[in-house]
């Protein structure tokens, strides 16, 4: 699946088109594992003041750059409740270039439920070529610990995702949180080839492509 790509040029057409290339990931798993504050962490740099449980789509991007060029990640994070997704799932699953699983290492439910979002992958026409990351969070309360790092791996191996511990909440874990998503992105521009739209032949604007579903973007906050 190729990149959606923003295109802008000067009226004169003396200047190269700019190109950002766009990357779709998904944050899944079930409610309260964190997801909301995990892509809030990264994008703003803190954790989030105030959290509630997200009601639809929690929408965010950032621009950031890889060996000199400019990537904008567009972090889509749904309700992990199905009364709250039945609507919007295929939205959800459109388009999308990376997938990054998040559950709660002191709730071991969360953990057991993996699968059954691996298989919503599946049925959602997301194939093995699709990066993908396996994340527990909320490794800053270690005494109510229930999901070992040993048995996450193995889960990890046994589906190739590689296996990151983490916590949204500890100041300390900043770099931490952006190595999630900067891995994502290093996958995704080394696997995605640039493609440019056909350039008009007045020698004006190009139009810009929209990305994907921008008018059903939801700009809550939660977990």
């Amino acid at each position: 699946m190729e990149s959606s790509l923003e295109l802008t040029t000067s009226l004169t057409g003396t200047y190269p088109p700019l190109r950002t290339r766009i990357f779709k990931i998904i944050v899944i798993g079930d409610s309260g594992v964190g997801k909301t504050c995990l892509t809030y962490r990264f994008c703003a740099g803190k954790f989030p003041d105030k959290t509630e449980a997200t009601i639809g789509v929690d929408f965010r991007e950032k621009v950031i750059e890889i060996d000199g060029e400019k990537i904008k990640v567009q972090l889509w994070d749904t309700a992990g409740q199905e009364r709250f997704r039945k609507s919007m799932v295929q939205h959800y699953y459109r388009n999308v270039h990376a997938v990054v699983f998040v559950y709660d290492v002191t709730n071991a439910t969360s953990f057991r439920s993996l699968p059954a979002w691996i298989e919503e992958c599946r049925q959602h026409s997301l194939g093995q070529e699709v990066p993908r990351i396996l994340v527990g969070n909320k490794c800053d309360l270690q005494h109510g610990l229930q999901v070992g790092t040993e048995v996450a791996q193995k889960f990890a191996d046994s589906h190739s995702m590689p296996l990151f511990e983490t916590s949204a909440k500890n100041p300390d874990d900043n770099d931490h949180v952006e190595a999630i998503f900067m891995t994502v992105a290093h996958k995704l521009k080394s696997q995605k080839p640039l493609v440019l739209s056909q350039v008009p032949g007045d020698g004006g604007v190009l139009p810009l492509r929209k990305s994907e579903n921008e008018d059903e973007k939801s700009w809550s906050c939660g977990c």
